[in-house]
């Protein structure tokens, strides 16, 4: 273990984003904050509420739970709308799957259980095992995260679920892009010399607005060789892995393993 003295490191997390910054600055790491992606609560949306009130019609056969936080979100809307206690009586009737650990907390974290969580972590293992248990005829409903995973649902209704998809946020662009232009300035000319990326969409994000300012290729060529990228696990690696760049992963998908990693591979 060494420590991250004299390196830039590129943050692109807007959630828990203090404390991983903090764990770096401990480290010796100068950081620079970049948010590829703004997360937006949705308690009043519509589409969410008409989507909750048809789990609450009938009951629900399985419930998907894709991220801890969404959960937590789409039942503390619930909660403002006077519907919680319903829910949750609902929920303890469906046999629910969740993709990891910190679905399967927040779900045990309502008082639930689930049947069955993904060893991998990922969605593609989730939604397998879905399909593996047979979804014809049945009521499923598929606690979304930022954005639709019709990849994996298409799949659900192709095989004859009766599908039901709950938003609780959607990732969208941060309002104030300075600091991921800067960011992106840092990357091209060596300055920041290492990115870590704790979600797929802020991962994704980094590569279009490369697109978006005519520097793409020479993103791809710092990413290649001079820059090192450290992500959370595979599922956040996948958009750079697409596109032929290395990437450090810690054996466990968490903030914590993923400084460690850093120290251990850059410190010194």
């Amino acid at each position: 273990m060494g420590d991250l003295t004299g390196l830039t490191i590129g943050v692109t997390a807007e959630r828990r984003a203090e404390e991983f910054i903090s764990a770096l600055e401990r480290n010796g790491a100068t950081v620079r904050h970049a948010p590829m992606i703004h997360i937006v609560p949705l308690p009043d949306d519509r589409r969410l509420r008409a989507a909750t009130e048809d789990v609450l019609a009938e009951d629900i056969d399985m419930l998907a739970v894709t991220t801890g936080a969404g959960f937590r979100g789409w039942l503390d809307a619930v909660e403002g709308w006077g519907r919680s206690d319903r829910l949750l009586a609902t929920l303890r009737r469906a046999r629910i799957f969740t993709r990891g650990p910190k679905g399967r907390g927040a779900v045990r974290g309502r008082g639930l259980s689930e049947e069955w969580s993904a060893p991998e972590e990922s969605n593609r293992q989730l939604f397998a095992h879905l399909l593996e248990t047979g979804v014809a005829g049945k009521r499923v409903a598929v606690q979304l995260h930022g954005s639709p995973l019709r990849e994996h649902t298409a799949a659900l209704a192709d095989a004859g679920a009766r599908l039901i998809e709950l938003q609780p946020y959607r990732w969208e662009w941060p309002s104030d892009m300075e600091p991921a232009y800067r960011l992106l300035d840092g990357v091209l000319d060596r300055r920041v010399q290492a990115l870590a990326f704790t979600s797929a969409p802020a991962t994704a994000n980094l590569l279009d607005l490369a697109r978006q300012r005519g520097s793409y290729e020479d993103l791809l060529r710092a990413l290649q060789s001079d820059v090192v990228c450290a992500c959370v696990g595979p599922v956040t690696a996948a958009p750079l892995t697409a596109v032929g760049v290395p990437t450090l992963q810690p054996e466990r998908q968490r903030l914590g393993a993923l400084v460690k990693l850093l120290v251990s591979e850059l410190g010194g």
